[in-house]
């Protein structure tokens, strides 16, 4: 069978399944993603056997660090795989809600209802976490997955969704809700979009390359994340020692992901202190700095920013650092080169906190918190689909509700329309 063929079978089963899961009651598909979660965490062995093959091919390749980081299944993500499977289980379940009323003159009623989207096409790189995280919201909120990692997660990605499809099958379901693309040649993601009419959505997660093919080569309805570039703005009257904790984690901790800092803005007030400051701190965690003229001349050991560095997404040990004269400066500069993903103020001053909030328009605005909670999970979302740097029909991190539509529903008692 050819690539084309095997597309267009491996959608069409899709659809059929997804009209099933789309009837399903909270309570069978609560039960589902608990039996997905138990089913994870009995085949731990068996996943990271499979993550070892893609680990050793990684390695081969001379991989980054950064990369391999993200395409590890160790203990403490299968456990947080089995864990967002619960938490999405226990989640309200948005099929089925009435968000709006309202009565007309002649006496109808009418409201709107979320649906299901029906079939979601995940397209992804390096983190195979992403099948069970992505089948876990697509499932709760009614909807079929086609799932097609990256090939240097193929034999991660193939287990976890056998895995997966165990669970489905024991409940008496269709596998086909759940299906994850087993060939790595690159023709099946060209294909799969060709498909828009048995896929209604297709979010693609990772780099810029990957999102700006699928992009520009999808005839299906497109939820982008280019890059996150993502900035943090350190007040005149911010709390140095806040600012210091908050921008090491945003940098530090896990650099290689999407909401990690790569440009530090510090107000020209403050630079004095606050910039030798965060050079020792990030020097010492091993991060590279490269800053404009005037944080060079505060911290000479700096080397120089180039204009590509501003618009850059290192998901490395790098930092570009900027001093701006006043928050019109640090706004001016955001809007100029951030990607839409997350921005950060650290600031005492209540006011120029909420002028951040309302100024600033990423997917997500900070004030006095790590860029590192731009995530579905840690704000409350499950674990998330993604996260949309374009307005529609979502922005920012992507839970349930995001996964659905809504219909108008009227009700009447016999109206007719004179």
């Amino acid at each position: 069978m050819s690539i084309a063929n095997e597309m267009l079978e491996l959608a069409s089963q899709a659809r059929v399944a997804s009209r099933i899961i789309a009837t399903l009651s909270s309570g069978v598909k609560n039960e589902l993603l608990l039996k997905m979660a138990a089913q994870v965490e009995a085949s731990a062995k068996r996943l990271q056997q499979a993550n070892l093959l893609d680990l050793q091919v990684g390695r081969d390749r001379g991989m980054a660090a950064a990369m391999l980081d993200r395409l590890e299944l160790s203990d403490q993500v299968i456990a947080a795989m089995a864990a967002g499977l619960r938490e999405v289980a226990a989640l309200p379940d948005p099929v089925g809600e009435v968000t709006g009323m309202w009565l007309r003159p002649n006496g109808i009623r009418v409201g709107r209802q979320r649906i299901p989207l029906g079939v979601i096409g995940i397209i992804y790189e390096s983190r195979p976490n992403v099948t069970a995280d992505a089948a876990g919201l697509c499932l709760k909120s009614g909807n079929a997955v086609i799932l097609r990692g990256g090939s240097e997660a193929i034999h991660s990605n193939r287990a976890i969704g056998e895995v997966l499809q165990q669970a489905i099958t024991a409940m008496g379901l269709p596998a086909e809700v759940l299906q994850v693309v087993t060939t790595s040649e690159r023709s099946a993601v060209t294909e799969l979009l060709k498909l828009e009419e048995q896929i209604d959505l297709i979010i693609p997660r990772g780099g810029e390359g990957l999102i700006r093919f699928v992009s520009e080569n999808s005839r299906i309805p497109v939820i982008k994340h280019y890059k996150g570039v993502c900035h943090t703005y350190v007040d005149a009257d911010a709390d140095f020692e806040m600012a210091e904790r908050i921008c090491l984690n945003e940098k530090v901790q896990r650099p290689g992901v999407c909401n990690s800092l790569e440009t530090l803005l510090v107000h020209r007030a403050a630079a004095p202190v606050f910039l030798p400051q965060i050079a020792a701190a990030m020097t010492k965690a091993g991060v590279e700095l490269r800053g404009c003229a005037v944080s060079r001349s505060l911290v000479p050991e700096m080397s120089v920013a180039s204009e590509e560095d501003w618009a850059a997404e290192y998901l490395d040990l790098i930092l570009a650092v900027r001093v701006v004269d006043d928050f019109e400066g640090a706004r001016d500069h955001i809007n100029r080169y951030c990607s839409l993903h997350t921005e950060t103020i650290v600031t005492r001053d209540y006011a120029m906190s909420q002028r951040f909030l309302r100024e600033i328009n990423s997917s997500v605005v900070m004030v006095n918190a790590s860029s590192r909670f731009s995530d579905g999970g840690q704000l409350g979302l499950g674990a998330e689909i993604g996260i949309s740097t374009s307005k529609l029909h979502s922005f920012g991190p992507m839970g349930l509700e995001d996964l659905t539509t809504r219909k108008f529903i009227v009700l009447g008692d016999g109206q007719i329309r004179e």
